[in-house]
């Protein structure tokens, strides 16, 4: 594995142009990359979801909190100074996606070595004595994977609260208590007290299994890296357009939380006919959601035509474990 340093930079936009930059063009033939990286106050929203239902706009933009979408699926997240990002950059070799423990197990041993007992729980969060400390997200491409995570450090939690909204759906399917009963930071977990810098390189001798930072196997990025990276900052992550999405007024709205997450369909139907349709939500999937809805974009709306639409669809490689007849159902 090699480490990739990104020069303390803080801003979102670019953080995130270099893990999708890393992603797509440097060679995984021989090696994975690892990132670390904190961001300055921003949203980070999961690929499909709807931005402007999982913010609080009014307070995000009068407090200038920068609002990004990310690659991967999953619902929105908080970052500030407070906040370590990881990212494990690797070949993706059939059986690794939505194996979250086999990249969090190296991040939980360096905990545990710093006594802090972390555990994995679930599917893909990690947590100290029943609070949660983190949270991880997937994406997959051309071979490719990214595997992404947050710590909780040192966060205001105050913020992600003031920051995000949580759904009703979601409150009433999980009986979730308070964001600020169930979320923990680190720094309240260690026996002595350390910066965020120091956190991380503890995390990174950890996982290198190395008594020095200047041990580590590391590639730096050049000017040409970089040039490309701000290029994909400016036309990606700094682009209103990817990061709230256009979409055409909807005239139907059906929503439903399913085991894999939430699923947010918004139909434009006229004379019987869908004319236009959105699919937003904090599911995990693989495929590019937008296939579902070209394949849904003129056939009548009924439960027979869009199950022929659907029939021959791996719904569960742009939804997670989901059927036919529980997407019908969320339809109709």
């Amino acid at each position: 594995m090699i480490f990739i340093d990104n020069l303390q930079i803080y801003n979102p936009q670019i953080n995130l142009a270099i893990e999708e930059y890393i992603l797509k063009n440097l060679s995984l033939e021989n090696d994975s990359y690892l990132l670390f990286y904190i961001n300055n106050p921003s949203i980070i929203v999961g690929k499909n979801q709807n931005t402007i239902e999982e913010i609080n706009t009014e307070y995000v933009e009068k407090n200038n909190i920068k609002v990004v979408r990310r690659l991967s699926g999953g619902g929105a997240v908080y970052h500030d100074r407070g906040n370590l990002n990881f990212s494990f950059i690797t070949k993706d070799d059939g059986s690794s996606f939505s194996n979250y423990q086999k990249f969090l197990n190296p991040v939980i041993k360096a905990l545990n070595d710093m006594e802090i007992m972390a555990e994995l729980r679930g599917r893909n969060d990690v947590v100290v004595n029943g609070k949660k400390i983190n949270g991880n997200a997937q994406f997959a491409t051309k071979g490719k994977m990214l595997t992404h995570g947050t710590l909780l450090f040192d966060s205001n939690i105050n913020e992600v609260v003031n920051s995000l909204k949580v759904r009703k759906d979601k409150i009433e399917s999980k009986g979730i208590k308070s964001i600020r009963s169930r979320v923990g930071n680190i720094s309240d977990y260690l026996s002595f007290p350390m910066s965020i810098v120091e956190f991380k390189e503890k995390i990174l001798l950890s996982i290198f299994k190395v008594d020095s930072i200047s041990k580590i196997n590391s590639y730096t990025l050049t000017k040409f890296d970089w040039e490309k990276i701000n290029q994909i900052s400016k036309e990606k992550y700094a682009n209103w357009d990817w990061n709230y999405g256009k979409s055409p007024k909807f005239l139907m709205e059906r929503t439903q939380r399913f085991p894999i997450g939430s699923i947010d369909l918004k139909l434009d139907v006229e004379e019987g006919v869908i004319k236009a349709i959105k699919i937003y939500g904090d599911f995990f999937g693989i495929g590019e959601i937008s296939e579902i809805e070209s394949k849904l974009v003129g056939i009548k709306y009924s439960r027979q035509q869009v199950e022929i639409a659907l029939k021959d669809v791996d719904l569960e490689h742009y939804f997670g474990a989901i059927s036919l007849d529980e997407f019908l159902s969320l339809i109709y």
